[in-house]
């Protein structure tokens, strides 16, 4: 964080609260409409179907081995399974402006609360607006760098986790900062993972969701927590943020509530693919002809994260886009099985056609937006150009509800769960604000699980 930033805001913080005492009062003061109750449904559907989901996963068999052998009814334990599982198979939302994804942390730390203590399910829906809220802004005020070597959902998933919980525990402003200072110091998550493919991405999202449960649990005891996490001349800005703009945290009040600026992902790899699929989709229909070379033009953090022209596994496939790409283009189609051994091996050679390169265009724009250009260049040296500004489950271009129940459909077949028992599980869920209890849905996710 620049120097002259940090000692300007010094001075300040000598005449005002801290940026934690102020994110409380802001979130606190913010107003919920029906409409934002009604959007934040749809969300609990999507974490949670890709929670059941997850659980069918490789890595969700080791987790759910792992949960069978020491299974506890402590929230914080089940909020971590329900977290891990959200996140396994890669389509779980994703707020731009942040890089974070907030479902697969604040609705399992919320849910287990909820479910445990007796909490309506419009109260549990309200908790998850404030939890959204409290990460995107952090994630919004770390600084493109931070994202570099430090994965911000996991980094800015308790501060989260622990607003909704803190919300769900009646906790005071005082001790919802104290929550929120204890969340802050466990913030953790390094992108090491991705040089050697092993499991930690996910363990990422299991340990932000408990870690905001124990930090609100605490302060409710009493437990107190610093109350400059973020700006403090030790804390998380200053630790771990060349570029912080700690202005984020609190800017914009009025604007709309951030998971409604969230985005829903409609295919199961990285979202940073996402717009180069999107793109290639509808061209996907007018390849007739041998592809003599494809570039990809896009922001340089998609590059930093996505570039890989032979991923070795499954798991590397997600976060390839010259895999992405390829089979997009040549299937029409992303599906789950698009990453599988047999389907590497089918495009290798239109993989190492494919030029990745970052685009001035689209990285001023980023993080704003996710925009995207690929030019397929014939064998006969014509071109056929597509590109995105916005990509498909971006608030700009949602999902419809129609959509949304689909892709939960998608989930829950890949989950092998029948139709009786899916509408049984969708409708509950998309009427959860007229809902009395929600113990219901950690026993939906234990049937399922």
């Amino acid at each position: 964080m620049p120097a002259q930033q940090l000692m300007d805001m010094e001075n300040n913080e000598s005449q005002s609260n801290s940026l934690t005492q102020q994110l409380v009062k802001l979130i606190q003061e913010k107003k919920i409409i029906n409409e934002d109750i009604q959007a934040c449904t749809y969300f609990v559907l999507d974490a949670l179907v890709n929670a059941i989901a997850g659980a069918r996963t490789d890595t969700g068999k080791v987790i759910m081995q792992w949960w069978n052998e020491q299974k506890s009814p402590d929230a914080g334990r089940q909020a971590f399974l329900t977290g891990t599982l959200v996140h396994t198979l890669e389509m779980d939302d994703l707020h731009k402006q942040s890089v974070t994804h907030p479902g697969c942390i604040v609705i399992p730390a919320a849910i287990a609360i909820a479910a445990r203590d007796g909490h309506t399910g419009k109260q549990l829906l309200e908790s998850i607006l404030y939890g959204y809220e409290a990460m995107c802004r952090t994630g919004n005020a770390v600084g493109r760098s931070h994202y570099k070597i430090w994965h911000s959902t996991a980094t800015c998933g308790p501060f989260g986790s622990a607003m909704a919980a803190g919300h769900l525990l009646g906790l005071s402003d005082e001790q919802l900062v104290w929550a929120l200072g204890n969340a802050g110091t466990q913030s953790s998550g390094l992108w090491e993972f991705m040089n050697s493919g092993g499991m930690s991405k996910h363990l990422h999202a299991g340990r932000a969701a408990e870690s905001g449960i124990l930090a609100a649990e605490l302060a409710k005891s009493g437990f107190t927590g610093p109350l400059e996490i973020l700006e403090g001349k030790q804390g998380l800005f200053n630790a771990t943020c060349a570029d912080a703009i700690a202005t984020e945290i609190i800017a914009r009040p009025d604007s709309s509530w951030h998971l409604t600026q969230t985005s829903i992902k409609p295919w199961p790899c990285c979202r940073h693919t996402h717009p180069a699929i999107d793109a290639v989709l509808s061209i996907h229909k007018d390849m007739t002809k041998p592809i003599k070379e494809i570039i990809v033009r896009t922001y340089q953090a998609a590059l930093d994260v996505c570039d890989r022209s032979d991923p070795a596994n499954e798991y590397e496939a997600k976060f390839s886009l010259q895999h992405c790409v390829s089979t997009a283009l040549m299937e029409g189609s992303i599906k789950f099985d698009s990453f599988d051994g047999q389907t590497r091996e089918k495009y290798k050679d239109t993989r190492r056609k494919i030029r990745v390169e970052a685009s001035p265009e689209f990285d001023q724009a980023y993080p704003d937006n996710w925009g995207c250009e690929v030019e397929v260049i014939m064998a006969d040296n014509q071109s056929i150009i597509s590109s995105r500004l916005h990509c498909k489950g971006d608030p700009e271009l949602p999902l419809s509800p129609a959509e949304m129940e689909e892709k939960a459909r998608l989930l829950l077949n890949y989950s092998g769960i029948n139709e009786d028992e899916q509408q049984r599980l969708i409708s509950y869920i998309l009427d959860l604000q007229n809902q009395p209890q929600v113990h219901e849905l950690t026993a939906l996710l234990d049937l399922n699980f």
